[in-house]
């Protein structure tokens, strides 16, 4: 899935809605269902449901709608979920639609749905990036949902507290992820190297010679190649033992460890010679152009399928320096309800919530995308037994969860995500130097940090590193 954002801040959508500063302020600090004082409970008057068309043998049904931001097989899997839903009862029925490329176009779309006053029943944003819309009353509590059946502790515990805000429920995890080291283990065996990978920097520079050996269209075979995302850059720098930011809400990325984190990236792309950044770096090595890349779990059944009978596909834990500790930051998306003009619509989507918490739902989910398996006792259906038996990879997926944590705050606006992609991109892309660049980065970030601080500390966030 496209991860790339356009920039995009609370602010920014605040406005787009029409909404002041004096608006912002009540929308972080008033009503619990995150802003708008005026609205009773979760309804929402004035806010229709969007157009969709329901099929003719669902008529009469309360008809439900998710903005979804999967194409390709993500989106298959997903609407087979959704079939079987409506196949399961007779009152609802859900219907997916697929936004495009990915996060950033569902942010946009969403933004100009609650512009305009027609909006989806259902959305889904990346990691903490959901509490802008929260902060602006879009979201409805889920809380009054749960009962002994589905509540929050069917779920994973490193996903639970980012989906809560002033003590209440906005989010229950579903497409949720880890990014993930691929490698080429069919050139790995060839080159003489050891077929479980690289579990360090250190080792991938020791490996990169001997994979340059290797002759792929009359160059040598490039050891990885890397695309500027902000996901990758957080497990980057704290491999190297930074951070972006600490829990006060200081701006780090430009200190000592954030600087050597950029410059080996770049001394190893632009001085040795065996990486390079990639317009598509999932597709060069799909192609066989690189022999490694960082990619999402959520893309690990489309990846295995693109190279089925070209090479076999190794996956290992995320790179850290050696002696540092390895961490993930949580990525993926969760589900929430969208407040609206009607409180049956938003009942209904609770239902499809309480669907897809099944453990074998769950479990259907994973194995066929490589999301993680977000519900406890989905690990343990046969489909995910059968399934890491038959790939281990989808076991590394699994086993790498023990060091996944909440990416830091400054990757929870949109607008300061793409920042740091672009900060990257120039180190990767145009060898720049990476001191100055964090240096005009962190300003950038902590402004914006310090813009957003009295809200995140408002919702009184419970997930705090």
């Amino acid at each position: 899935m496209n991860r790339t954002a356009s920039p995009f801040s609370r602010r920014r959508l605040l406005a787009a809605m029409g909404l002041g500063a004096s608006a912002a302020g009540l929308a972080a600090c008033g009503a619990p269902a995150g802003g708008d004082d005026s609205a009773e409970g979760s309804v929402r008057d004035g806010f229709s449901q969007a157009d969709l068309t329901v099929p003719s043998e669902y008529e009469g049904r309360t008809p439900i709608l998710f903005w979804a931001p999967f194409t390709g097989t993500n989106y298959e899997v997903l609407s087979k979920l959704f079939a079987d839903f409506n196949e399961s009862q007779d009152e609802i029925v859900a219907i997916a639609e697929s936004v495009g490329g990915g996060y950033a176009d569902l942010n946009q779309k969403f933004t100009a749905s609650l512009q305009a006053r027609t909006v989806p029943d259902i959305v889904c944003f990346p990691e903490m990036q959901w509490l802008q819309f929260h902060q602006s009353g879009a979201l409805a509590p889920l809380d009054d949902y749960f009962d002994d059946e589905w509540n929050l502790d069917v779920y994973l515990e490193n996903y639970v507290a980012e989906g809560k805000a002033g003590g209440q429920t906005f989010t229950v995890p579903f497409a949720r992820s880890t990014p993930l080291f691929y490698y080429n283990k069919t050139r790995y065996i060839e080159a003489g190297l050891p077929e479980e990978g690289p579990e360090t920097w250190e080792d991938l520079a020791l490996f990169a010679p001997e994979l340059a050996k290797i002759d792929v269209d009359g160059r040598p075979l490039s050891a990885i190649a890397f695309s500027a995302d902000a996901w990758h850059g957080q497990a980057d720098i704290w491999g190297f033992g930074g951070a972006n930011a600490t829990d006060d809400f200081q701006v780090t990325i430009s200190d000592d460890k954030g600087v050597e984190w950029l410059e080996w990236m770049r001394k190893f792309i632009h001085d040795d010679g065996y990486g390079y950044l990639a317009k598509d770096s999932g597709t060069d090595f799909a192609s066989g152009l690189a022999a490694g890349w960082r990619g999402s779990t959520a893309g690990l059944t489309g990846q295995t399928e693109a190279t089925e009978g070209l090479f076999e596909i190794g996956t290992a834990y995320m790179l850290s320096k050696e002696g540092e500790q390895k961490q993930v930051p949580t990525g993926g998306s969760g589900l929430h309800i969208v407040r609206s003009d009607s409180q049956d619509r938003q009942d209904a989507c609770a239902e499809l919530f309480r669907f897809l918490a099944q453990p074998e739902k769950a479990a259907e989910w994973h194995v066929g995308t490589g999301y993680v398996p977000i519900v406890k006792g989905s690990e343990e259906t046969q489909v995910v037994k059968d399934q890491v038996a038959a790939n281990p990879n989808y076991g590394v997926a699994l086993r790498q969860l023990e060091n996944a944590r909440t990416a830091d705050y400054t990757n929870w606006d949109q607008g300061s995500v793409t920042e740091i992609g672009a900060a990257m991109g120039q180190v990767f892309g145009d060898n720049a130097d990476p001191a100055p660049v964090l240096e005009a980065l962190a300003a950038e970030l902590q402004e914006t940090l310090d813009d957003n601080r009295e809200n995140y500390e408002a919702v009184q966030f419970e997930g705090w590193n």
